[in-house]
């Protein structure tokens, strides 16, 4: 495992970060077996974790908190939060009343008396960014966070977070979370640039597009039991993404054609999408989401794999940089896209 700096904060972090939104009833239900796939990661050299808040309603958290006791200085520490938990209308967004209730929740939840990286998992349109930031910093300031990041902010919001940190004397933030992929790349036109400009890191989520760059998705092919698609696990999912996607013929003939350069160049088709993320320069991490321990496995056996310009020039064929497959969405909740923004009165 190689390591890297965290944008410009001196922190080393491993090249795979060990993504925990499995962990829990949305995934693998079982702790044991998601405690010991961090004991795994840890062994193998991640020092990285990523989890969330809203990650199977707290239960990711507390099973990291649970796998990591003992180990804890091993390891660079993340979380987000932004994302509704529970009735109560406050409990979501970026104000300083849901920050300062929603750190003390991960706090208890991750059982440690700081966060090393905590991240804005969505930007929060209704709230001013600078109540967000003067909040963050205070908990800078009292030691219960380290380092502040983003998560799936277009790049306009990267720009406009680091300035108003520098009007305001507070934290920036030292790190963006994008989805990135093959499947996924108009990042690489404004956002990863951005990123780079300002000194952050970036540590992508869905390297391998929701499991579509595993292979394991074929056409007029049943999807394994098991995975996101099948219809006994999500029947609902299924048919809104797959059946009757309007996307799934490309994305079904960009995954036969790629298998065919992975193929070509001797690799594993999920190897060579992790592979592509990281050679990215603005990459810093990739995140790696299993949910079994022979997907762990698979996953870490990818790590620091590079690619020939050869390869990535015939990937480049497939999905043109800065474009994405049809389908993707970024998920930034832009309200500026929406209908009645875009047309006059």
């Amino acid at each position: 495992m190689q390591y890297r700096k965290l944008g410009r904060t001196g922190v080393e972090v491993s090249t795979q970060t060990l993504g925990a939104m499995m962990f829990g009833f949305v995934g693998n239900p079982d702790h044991d077996e998601c405690v010991r796939m961090v004991h795994r990661a840890l062994d193998a050299g991640i020092n990285f974790i990523d989890t969330a808040d809203m990650y199977s309603a707290g239960e990711s958290e507390e099973v990291v908190g649970k796998a990591i006791k003992g180990r804890r200085d091993e390891v660079v520490l993340a979380t987000k939060f932004f994302f509704q938990l529970g009735e109560e209308r406050n409990r979501r967004g970026g104000s300083r009343r849901y920050i300062v209730r929603a750190v003390e929740d991960s706090l208890r939840r991750l059982d440690t008396d700081h966060i090393d990286l905590y991240q804005m998992h969505r930007p929060d349109w209704d709230t001013d960014l600078e109540e967000t930031l003067d909040a963050l910093t205070d908990l800078v300031r009292q030691g219960k966070v380290l380092y502040v990041g983003s998560s799936s902010f277009p790049a306009d919001q990267i720009v406009e977070a680091q300035w108003a940190a520098e009007r305001r004397g507070g934290v920036r933030f030292v790190c963006e979370q994008p989805q990135y992929s093959i499947f996924a790349r108009s990042i690489e036109r404004e956002m990863l640039p951005a990123a780079q400009r300002h000194g952050m890191g970036v540590i992508p989520w869905s390297p391998l597009a929701g499991g579509w760059l595993t292979g394991k998705y074929r056409r007029d092919e049943q999807p394994p039991a098991g995975s996101r698609f099948a219809p006994s696990d999500n029947p609902a999912w299924r048919q809104r993404t797959v059946d009757v996607d309007p996307s799934a013929p490309a994305r079904y003939d960009a995954v036969e054609r790629l298998s065919k350069i992975a193929e070509e160049a001797g690799l594993p088709l999920t190897h060579m999408a992790l592979a592509f993320v990281g050679e990215h320069p603005a990459i810093t991490s990739t995140i790696i989401g299993p949910k079994t321990m022979a997907q762990l496995d698979d996953l870490l056996a990818a790590a620091d794999l590079r690619l020939d310009a050869a390869v990535l020039d015939a990937i480049d064929e497939v999905v043109p940089p800065g474009t994405d497959m049809p389908g993707i969405d970024h998920r930034t909740g832009n309200p500026s896209l929406l209908p009645q923004n875009r047309r006059r009165p």
